[in-house]
């Protein structure tokens, strides 16, 4: 037979199952943390106490786990839409998931995810909007009086054709703005904002993410109150190189085998 005796290797691009264990469901011990970066361990060994640590010095955040040790995030599908490629042999169907996370409180994060299944492509969009939180800056729309409860000043976002605005209201106003940014703005914690949209908001992966970049930008202008001056600190890895030098498994493995 083809492959003289041996399996036949065909077409496939099957690789076995490599490292990743016998088919089944999760072990006990996976559901541990075993944090693979620096920043990961530093979080885990509560070397950084807040999120506001990592954003100040722009660190990026490569696991899920980061953001799940210092806030309580709750999320929402916004949408599951099936997506077709052409193939030879016909289309091949896959969901593609939008999700929203946010603690209602100034964090907020959007996440798209494209698989063969809907759960597995709702799990993965959940990783991608935990590692894409970002802060929103809040403010007043007049006396600055109470809790800040709207959009700092004016912040534009664009995603495709869509564009939309969200300009800063008085309190008690609420929000006035379509289901999609209403949502979104709701998990931002910003209580009341007028918006004003343009474009083909229909399509509604692209007018969440528009929303989500315009609110994303409320840090990025730097307004009055922001002018004070600001003693940088050393940044984390700098300030703890010894403790990340004594818990790299990898350079300690590398280490035993050299000696060995």
């Amino acid at each position: 037979g083809r492959g003289g005796g041996r399996r036949g290797r065909g077409r496939g691009r099957g690789r076995g199952r490599g490292d990743r264990g016998p088919r089944g469901g999760k072990n006990e011990e996976s559901t541990v943390w075993h944090p693979v970066t620096k920043l990961g361990r530093l979080v885990k060994n509560s070397k950084i106490r807040t999120l506001e640590d990592i954003y100040l010095h722009s660190l990026p955040i490569k696991e899920a786990e980061i953001i799940d040790s210092f806030v309580q995030l709750k999320d929402e599908v916004m949408k599951i839409m099936p997506v077709q490629k052409q193939t030879r042999a016909g289309q091949r169907t896959r969901f593609k998931a939008f999700v929203v996370v946010g603690d209602n409180d100034g964090h907020i994060g959007l996440g798209v995810k494209c698989s063969k299944e809907v759960a597995t492509a709702i799990r993965g969009a959940i990783i991608d909007a935990k590692l894409s939180v970002v802060p929103i800056r809040r403010g007043y729309w007049g006396n600055k009086i109470g809790k800040p409860h709207t959009v700092p000043c004016k912040v534009n976002g664009k995603c495709g054709s869509v564009r939309i605005r969200c300009v800063p209201a008085p309190r008690g106003t609420g929000l006035v703005a379509a289901p999609v940014p209403k949502k979104i703005l709701t998990y931002a914690g910003i209580d009341d904002c007028y918006t004003n949209t343009r474009g083909k908001t229909k399509t509604m992966g692209n007018f969440a993410k528009a929303t989500f970049f315009a609110i994303a930008k409320t840090y990025t202008y730097l307004t009055p109150d922001l002018w004070d001056k600001f003693k940088l600190t050393k940044a984390p890895f700098q300030d703890h190189t010894d403790f990340l030098a004594d818990t790299d498994d990898y350079d300690n493995k590398k280490q035993k085998d050299e000696e060995d």
